[in-house]
């Protein structure tokens, strides 16, 4: 699919008191609601319509679902009944316990759970069958209305419910998520990082427990403090283990959310806990330290009601957080966003976020294994001024994420394998060529590349200037991505981009020498053969000779020189404005046209007689076209073939209409002026 190239400059992170409304009408939640009510009809969503095709894109449902509004599933619906809480969320027959259990960790913050579930909507007086949710989806907040028919079969919920039947806050918010991603099939399989981050807008770092750092323990402790929202879960060695039990009653390949971490003083010593929430609502840890384990006889009432500790078969468990470690995996971490946290929250982290795209044959070069086209990704500044407090470096998280692909689900379009290098920046401006590349490894990178929907790390820098790289594996594979750099201190970063510049030698006026040279003689013999007796070539002579001379000379790929090309060659050369060129203008460009065939060869570095796109942009610069990368992706689109390959007549046309252009520019910054100092003058 083509993608545009969008301009990386930083942006500010998005705020959600301006979500903007998605529905296809262009009318927001309180319109439509108004609409509804107005006509005495509940709403019914066209964007999302009650049928298969929103619930599957790949199979037919198994079994024969009935689409119900909650007032036909129960005799009085609630949205929410006594606050939403962990307990709301139950898993239904779709595999997305990652989402279930990222919703699990929203509850535990109400300023971040009031944004994405607004409070305000009910079943009473004013009930139109219309609500709204909003997500965060790469640096744009979204309103997303939804109609509250939900899938049953035998009068119940299929899918996501709370543990009291007549409360549907849950269900109908996973409902908006399945139409943001296009079906209900498209939730299937996730990580818990994914929804967190659209709930909040916040950054993800996964851990491997098994190789987490010393101070683990306080790294958590300090993510729940700052409100940020935790999930874990434990790996499966094949696809039969997945969602299989184990003897201590823990399930492999099952998202669990973190719901707490407390020291407790047991027997005259502290012993670190964690709380762990499973989004079925039942099945829980036996070990030690679980609800009805002897450990809990030797601590006081008083402590048992400040961990909120009962004995109920709710899917939440305490257990010793050394058992933790030695039984699950995977620990994945949301941190929020300044505008998500609470004034009086201690730290807030300074944000920054690029958005672009990897266009194929133009800015998607693959990683630094394919150093010929790795040098043609987006590349961005970074720069870290401010040491940490008390330390000798800066940190910072660069978070890379690759825009829309559970949504391209249904058209067959797999998650990308994506990463990121670090650069030390060489201390100039401007997009770095091959040779930088070449000659200068990378000061840090990416841990991994996988296809996830992001890749984050943390990283401790010493303060400088850096140069990232954000690619996919592989080369010529095209997405859109946004990157978000959350630092400890305010780090400031730009766009490596070319700006767009213009640098062509004066143009040539050959004056007649006493005695023509053999050379000029034979090039005159040919203008005269070629002219006839008016001594002039018209378009259809150019076009004639051109293709003659370009398919002789060795080296060069070459099709065919079209009438339009030559016409366009004509109006560039031609200065007496009679619309043929004379012997000294068809000099001019002959000189031209040898320049350009030396620099065709100079950039064909394979010798196959046509040239990379890739290269293009170093062949236009040796021409003296300075390009941004939209422009050269525009140029790309248009002169290069499926295999990224532009053959000598294509790059010659692309030379005479920018030539042609920036003649026409120039020009009109002249005018410009000439009126300007009119005015001034006046």
């Amino acid at each position: 699919m083509p993608y545009l190239y969008q301009d990386s400059k930083p942006r500010p992170a998005a705020h959600p008191g301006s979500a903007r409304a998605t529905h296809s009408s262009g009318k927001g939640y309180e319109e439509l609601k108004r609409e509804c009510l107005r006509r005495g009809v509940l709403f019914e969503d066209s964007d999302f319509p009650a049928c298969n095709s929103s619930l599957f894109f790949s199979e037919n449902p198994p079994i024969p679902f009935v689409w119900k509004r909650p007032g036909d599933i129960v005799k009085d619906p609630k949205f929410i009944l006594g606050g939403a809480t962990r307990t709301d969320i139950c898993q239904g027959d779709l595999g997305d316990c990652w989402l279930l259990a990222a919703i699990a960790s929203l509850t535990l913050n109400e300023k971040t759970l009031a944004r994405v579930v607004p409070l305000d909507q009910n079943f009473g007086p004013d009930y139109a069958g219309i609500f709204h949710f909003q997500f965060w989806q790469h640096n744009e907040w979204l309103d997303v209305v939804i109609d509250d028919r939900l899938p049953t079969f035998k009068g119940r919920l299929v899918f996501l419910h709370s543990a009291e039947l007549n409360e549907f806050w849950s269900a109908l918010l996973e409902k908006a998520y399945a139409k943001l991603n296009g079906s209900y099939e498209s939730l299937k399989g996730g990580s818990t990082i994914e929804a967190m981050e659209d709930f909040t807008g916040g950054i993800g770092e996964m851990y491997d427990v098994k190789a987490a750092p010393d101070n683990f323990y306080e790294i958590l402790e300090k993510a729940l403090k700052r409100c940020s929202m935790v999930g874990c879960s434990i790996d499966t060695s094949s696809a039969a283990e997945s969602e299989a039990r184990t003897p201590s009653g823990l399930v492999k390949g099952h998202a669990y959310s973190v719901t707490g971490i407390e020291e407790v003083s047991y027997r005259g010593r502290q012993v670190q806990l964690i709380r762990i929430r499973n989004p079925w609502g039942q099945v829980e840890w036996n070990g030690p330290w679980s609800d009805n384990s002897p450990e809990w006889r030797s601590v006081s009432p008083s402590e048992q009601r400040r961990l909120s500790q009962a004995a109920r078969d709710d899917g939440e468990f305490w257990m010793r957080f050394e058992d933790f470690k030695a039984h699950f995996d995977k620990v994945e971490i949301c941190n929020l966003t300044p505008d998500a946290l609470e004034d009086s929250t201690a730290h807030k982290w300074e944000v920054t976020i690029h958005q672009g795209s990897w266009v194929r044959g133009a800015t998607a070069g693959g990683c630094r294994n394919f150093l010929e086209t790795f040098w043609t990704n987006p590349q961005i500044k970074l720069h870290l001024t401010e040491k940490d407090d008390g330390q000798d470096d800066c940190t910072f998280i660069a978070a890379l994420m690759q825009k829309g692909r559970r949504k391209l689900k249904k058209l067959g379009a797999d998650m990308l394998t994506i990463g990121y290098s670090i650069y030390e920046s060489p201390g100039r401006d401007g997009h770095l060529g091959k040779d930088f590349f070449r000659y200068h490894p990378s000061k840090a990178r990416s841990k991994t590349y996988i296809n996830l929907r992001e890749v984050s790390h943390r990283f401790k820098l010493p303060p400088g200037d850096y140069i990232l790289i954000p690619t996919t594996f592989e080369p010529h594979q095209e997405a859109d991505f946004c990157l978000r750099i959350f630092s400890e201190k305010k780090a400031i970063t730009e766009d490596l981009d070319e700006n767009v510049a213009i640098d062509l030698p004066e143009p040539l006026h050959p004056t007649p020498s006493p005695q023509e040279t053999e050379e000029e003689k034979q090039f005159r013999a040919l203008f005269e053969q070629i002219s006839g007796k008016d001594m002039e070539i018209s378009a259809e002579e150019l076009e004639y000779v051109l293709n003659a001379v370009l398919k002789k000379t060795k080296n060069i790929k070459f099709k065919n020189l079209s009438l339009i090309s030559c016409r366009n060659i004509i109006s560039l050369m031609d200065t007496s404005g009679n619309g043929k060129l004379e012997f000294s203008e068809f000099k001019v460009f002959w000189e031209k046209m040898k320049k350009w065939i030396s620099i065709f060869l100079q950039f064909d570095f394979d010798k196959s007689g046509s040239m990379s796109s890739y290269e293009l942009r170093g062949a236009l610069k040796a021409a003296g076209y300075q390009l941004n990368n939209y422009l050269l992706q525009l140029i790309v689109l248009r002169y290069s073939d499926e295999q990224f390959q532009i053959e000598f007549d294509d790059f010659l046309n692309c030379l005479i209409r920018l030539e042609n252009a920036s003649r026409v520019f120039q020009a009109l910054s002249v005018k410009n002026k000439e009126f300007i100092n009119l005015n001034i003058g006046e």
